[in-house]
């Protein structure tokens, strides 16, 4: 039997003139794409702010010390004039805090928190043992600081409430005919098969499907997908989408090699299976999307994923 969804913590719908922390859980960034990103959202109506340890650079790969990083996550959740957090990018890091969070911070303090990559241990977190709606989306220094780097119209209805859809326009096509419904869940493909054996283990039962991944070689994937299969995750799973896909190539191999790689690692799964959705690590116009919420998948002559229900209240 499908896992029933958890009833989400809906956070509060915002627009233009909103104010939005600007934390870094992971890994440090360039300052010129900060500020470039920073005066991006500026230009765009927002009000960004920058956390104390935001541009911190160090120990190692990090952007300060986990206390420093959890300090600046938690003080952005627990600010009144804050409608939304947005990760500087992701990189690496984030899963030293994972244990740190203070639950309480976030149940008391619900916003909408953009974030892919490293971050969706965090944000699966939060979303499952919460409800807390995560926004797989773009982030102010791998994004916003690009001048193609969002999809507007996605990031405008996801914070307003909006329904909407993506199709072949935000890259989807198809890879296995079919429909399915479900709660959409996900995110990077490296980072939910890390999470295996730990106590933040991904929930995806009853789900549609949603993994993405950057400069992994089909055999990788075909591993990790392995990987995830022997270990039940994708048991119950009603549809499977998966993202750009961006730089996972073999050198001299056939360009559909990483299609077939996926068919065949998922051979004999029932669902639908479409690929090529921008969002996460992408070339250009990161779409947002809302996991925990309903949604409907159609692979076929028209591949679309339909975002049923909105993330936001009001």
């Amino acid at each position: 039997m499908a896992a029933e969804r958890a009833n989400l913590l809906k956070p509060p719908a915002f627009g233009v003139g909103a104010g939005i922390s600007i934390v870094a859980p992971a890994s440090s960034a360039q300052l010129e794409r900060v500020e470039k990103g920073v005066a991006a959202l500026r230009g765009l109506g927002f009000a960004p702010a920058l956390g104390p340890n935001t541009l911190h650079r160090g120990p190692l790969y990090f952007a300060g010390t986990p206390e420093q990083r959890l300090a600046d996550l938690h003080a952005a959740f627990a600010d009144e004039n804050t409608a939304a957090v947005m990760c500087i990018r992701g990189g690496y890091g984030s899963n030293y805090i994972l244990d740190g969070l203070d639950l309480d911070v976030f149940r008391n303090h619900p916003k909408v928190f953009f974030a892919y990559s490293d971050l969706t241990g965090m944000q699966l977190r939060l979303l499952d043992e919460l409800g807390i709606p995560a926004f797989h989306g773009p982030m102010a220094a791998a994004d916003f600081y690009l001048d193609d780097g969002v999809h507007m119209e996605s990031f405008r209805a996801a914070i307003s409430g909006s329904a909407y859809k993506v199709g072949a326009s935000e890259g989807l096509r198809a890879l296995k005919a079919g429909a399915a419904s479900g709660t959409l869940y996900g995110g990077c493909l490296s980072i939910l098969v890390s999470l295996l054996g730990t106590p933040w283990e991904p929930r995806t039962e009853g789900k549609l499907l949603f993994v993405e991944d950057v400069g992994t070689k089909p055999y990788q994937v075909d591993r990790m997908l392995w990987q995830l299969r022997k270990a039940g995750k994708l048991e119950g799973v009603r549809g499977i989408i998966f993202g750009e896909m961006l730089e996972c190539t073999s050198p001299g191999a056939k360009p559909d090699l990483l299609d077939r790689a996926i068919l065949s690692a998922l051979d004999g799964f029932e669902g639908p299976i479409a690929i090529g959705l921008r969002s996460g690590h992408v070339s250009r116009q990161n779409v947002t999307l809302t996991f925990g919420v309903q949604a409907h998948l159609t692979v076929g002559e028209e591949t679309e994923l339909h975002l049923l229900e909105a993330a936001v209240e009001g």
